[in-house]
């Protein structure tokens, strides 16, 4: 069984949908991977915060790429971060607002008086919003167009394994001495029917989110586990700032429940953080208190936690000059949830990992080092964020490299340089080497288990020399040992994530140990 299109999009969220719609307008056909049973479930539609707008106002451009460059210790790539100042807004405009539609909350009856709100970091209110359900409201609308969309097919339930690349699969004597090793496509599981599937496309795009769920506390979906960063890794495609991984500083702390997110809007709006004893303490780390970027105020949360022994400090709300079940309803709905009325109660708040800064290197139309292969959104490291994202770049982000990668591979579907058509008859398909049916899901719960605790407590907020030596040898002996594991039992969707994970945490870990500098998000401390 084979699948053959023009460009195989693998994910589903805000820059695989927007690279998709790009390029089935151009009348291209696009199949893609998703691996659920429905396109809901990543992490595009948990944003709560909003996308940055800047549109024809150059000089606020000129100070969103100061305050990138900022959050980001100058450790960012200035021409992506300028080619989103400039562009972005225009992305926003013509996709989101124009054609989509998307109900940004506006200040008056006017429709273009848009809410513009501020965030950590930012030198001015300049996020467009729909209250603190951004995301989803923006999902909603892309997942509509992309389903109604002729030239688009989803296949679902597909859990990508591998990229298919020529040096490694074709059996043509032809690519035997080409130096240009190209992707063309990628095997993925099928879990309604439990076979590998070839995907055979003229161009692939990785579009699989982030790695946040490599972690014991995370705001991301249970997708969030790196698939593309491993797969790119596997087929020799250049990573870059793998050791940076941003923690969010406010999410919901309860022992029983997943850490659903305080958005950094109820900041903006006038929050501030408090210690275990309602003492405020963030001027003691930055003149900018509760609005210093996320690095910052999370490396400050940990400290002050480390110094009481307690397990959480507060988000002060309750004086905030807005009607909070109207601004803030998914944030109001979940701290009730747990029996904390914001109105007048104190918020508990901890730390967790939140958006990765690094992964799959890629130019500013989303092309990686290997031939044919795009990667956008979470997945990809454009370079704009650079040590430490600034606030509510990230759906921005996604949103204008996957409107490049679609206009670029459109400009280049019937160039000189795309795969020999010859190729594809000759990959072969997937050979499944195990038959040892031991894929128990305790012991894959364990896995997991070992892999988030030396990823919280070595790999997490603050590091030393010490604890990623311990991290790195602990995941060096789990990694041999899932190799094996994964040749040996025949595949699954939990045994193929499994594998991802722990081969993007090793990752990780590998990148943190080498940095010996301590710098935005990559935290050391000796």
């Amino acid at each position: 069984m084979y699948y053959r299109s023009e460009v195989l999009v693998i994910g589903t969220g805000l820059a695989a949908c927007t690279a998709a719609l790009t390029l089935a307008d151009k009348g291209i056909q696009v199949n893609m991977l998703c691996p659920t049973e429905t396109l809901d479930g990543g992490n595009s539609e948990l944003a709560q915060g909003g996308i940055v707008y800047v549109h024809d106002n150059p000089e606020d451009a000129y100070a969103l790429e100061k305050d990138m460059l900022n959050a980001g210790r100058n450790y960012n790539f200035v021409t992506a971060v300028r080619h989103l100042a400039d562009e972005g807004g225009n992305a926003v405009q013509e996709i989101l607002i124009d054609r989509l539609k998307v109900p940004f909350n506006v200040r008056s009856s006017n429709t273009a008086d848009w809410d513009l709100t501020l965030e950590g970091g930012h030198s001015a209110p300049r996020i467009l919003h729909c209250a603190d359900y951004t995301g989803r409201s923006i999902i909603e609308a892309m997942h509509k167009a992309v389903l109604e969309h002729d030239n688009i097919v989803v296949l679902y339930k597909r859990s990508a394994v591998d990229l298919i690349t020529t040096d490694h699969h074709s059996c043509l004597d032809m690519y035997r001495y080409q130096l240009e090793n190209q992707c063309a496509g990628a095997y993925a599981f099928n879990e309604e029917t439990s076979q590998v599937e070839r995907h055979l496309a003229t161009f692939t795009i990785l579009a699989t989110g982030g790695v946040g769920n490599v972690y014991l506390h995370s705001t991301n979906s249970e997708w969030a586990v790196g698939a593309g960063i491993s797969m790119a890794q596997r087929a020799g495609v250049r990573l870059a700032n793998m050791e940076f991984v941003q923690f969010h500083p406010t999410s919901l702390y309860h022992k029983s429940k997943k850490h659903p997110l305080i958005t950094e809007a109820v900041r903006g709006e006038g929050g501030h953080l408090v210690d275990i004893n309602g003492q405020a303490f963030m001027h003691k780390y930055d003149p900018r208190k509760s609005l210093a970027p996320r690095d910052i105020v999370s490396q400050a949360i940990a400290t002050e936690m480390l110094m009481t022994g307690a397990q959480h400090v507060f988000l002060d709300a309750t004086k905030l000059d807005c009607d909070v079940t109207e601004r803030f309803p998914t944030v109001y709905q979940s701290c009730m949830e747990i029996g904390v009325d914001m109105r007048k109660d104190f918020i508990p708040v901890v730390p967790a990992a939140h958006y990765f800064c690094g992964g799959i290197l890629v130019d500013l139309t989303g092309k990686t080092t290997l031939g044919n292969l795009y990667a956008v959104g979470e997945c990809s490291c454009t370079g704009i964020h650079g040590a430490n994202r600034l606030a509510s770049t990230s759906l921005l982000e996604a949103l204008l490299w996957g409107f490049g990668a679609g206009k670029n591979i459109a400009d280049n579907l019937h160039s000189k340089k795309c795969i020999d058509e010859r190729v594809f008859a000759s990959i072969s398909a997937w050979e499944n080497t195990g038959n040892e049916h031991n894929d128990d899901p305790a012991l894959i719960a364990q896995d997991w288990a070992t892999i988030r605790n030396i990823m919280w407590n070595y790999v997490g907020i603050m590091r030393t020399e010490s604890r990623l030596h311990r991290a790195f040898a602990e995941l060096r002996d789990l990694s041999s040992h899932l190799h094996d594991f994964y040749r040996h039992t025949p595949l699954s969707t939990a045994l193929v994530r499994l594998f991802h994970g722990c081969n993007t945490a090793y990752l990780i870990t590998q990148a943190a140990l080498r940095n010996k500098n301590s710098l935005g998000c990559h935290h050391r401390v000796e």
